[in-house]
C-alpha cells in the first residue's frame, strides 16, 4: 500500500450532529435551503454559494465544476456563465444537471437535480451590471474551455478589454444565466456512527414529497 493511500484511508472525522428530524424540516424546500444557506452565512462557511454542477458530455461522461449560486426566484435556483463553454454546450446537448452544496465545516450537504434553461437577456442584463467591473472585463477577456497559450495571453486580453470598454462594458452576447428547476432536492447532515440523516424532497406533479433515506 503507497504511503498517500495510507494517509487516506486514516482520514476520518467523526461526525456529531444532533439527529435531525422530519418534524423540524419546512415542508417547502426552497424554505428548507434558505435556512440552511443562512445557516452557513452566519457560520461564515467559505464561498456558501458555491456549488458543484455535474453535466453530462456528448460521450455520456460526467463532468463537474464550480459555480456560484445567484438566486432562487419562481422555484428555481439560477447561475451565470460564458454561453460558448463546455459547460453550456453540455447542457445545450443534454439539460439534465445537478448542483451540490458541500458545507462540510456544517457537516452539511444538499444536492438538487433538475433540467435548465436559459434566463432571459434583460435579465443577465441586469445582474451582469451589479457585477464587479474587473468582473465584467473578465468576462470579455477569457473565451472560456477554449485552449489558451499562456497567462499572459490571456491578461493581455484584459488589457484589450479594458482600453476598449473603459467603465461600461456591456455585456457580452456569450455571456448569460440559466435556471434550474428541480425535481429532486435532498439535505444530508452527518451523524455520529455514520447514522448520518438524508430527506430526499421530491416534486410529484407539482407537490413536494418527503421520504427519510437510510445514509
Amino acid at each position: 500500500m503507497t504511503d498517500i493511500s495510507t494517509q487516506l484511508q486514516s482520514m476520518r472525522e467523526q461526525y456529531d450532529q444532533e439527529p435531525l428530524r422530519r418534524s423540524s424540516l419546512h415542508m417547502c424546500p426552497f424554505s428548507q435551503f434558505a435556512t440552511w444557506l443562512n445557516d452557513a452565512v452566519s457560520l461564515k462557511v467559505y464561498d456558501p454559494n458555491a456549488c458543484s454542477l455535474s453535466t453530462v458530455d456528448d460521450q455520456n461522461g460526467p463532468v463537474a465544476r464550480a459555480v456560484l449560486l445567484k438566486g432562487i426566484e419562481n422555484g428555481r435556483f439560477i447561475f451565470y456563465t460564458n454561453q460558448n463553454s463546455r459547460k453550456a454546450k453540455h447542457l445545450t446537448s443534454n439539460p439534465k444537471a445537478c448542483i451540490h452544496f458541500p458545507w462540510f465545516s456544517l457537516q452539511r450537504q444538499v444536492l438538487v437535480t433538475g433540467e435548465v434553461s436559459k434566463v432571459e437577456d434583460s435579465q443577465a442584463e441586469e445582474y451582469f451590471r451589479s457585477r464587479p467591473l474587473l468582473s465584467q472585463l473578465g468576462a470579455w477577456a477569457s473565451s472560456q474551455s477554449e485552449e489558451l497559450d499562456s497567462r499572459e495571453t490571456l491578461e493581455k486580453s484584459f488589457l484589450e478589454a479594458k482600453e476598449k470598454y473603459g467603465e461600461h462594458p456591456p455585456k457580452p452576447p456569450h455571456w448569460g444565466g440559466y435556471y434550474l428547476l428541480p425535481n429532486s432536492i435532498e439535505f444530508w447532515q452527518g451523524g455520529p456512527n455514520r447514522l448520518h440523516d438524508r430527506f430526499l424532497y421530491e416534486n410529484l406533479q407539482g407537490d413536494w414529497c418527503i421520504r427519510r433515506l437510510n445514509p
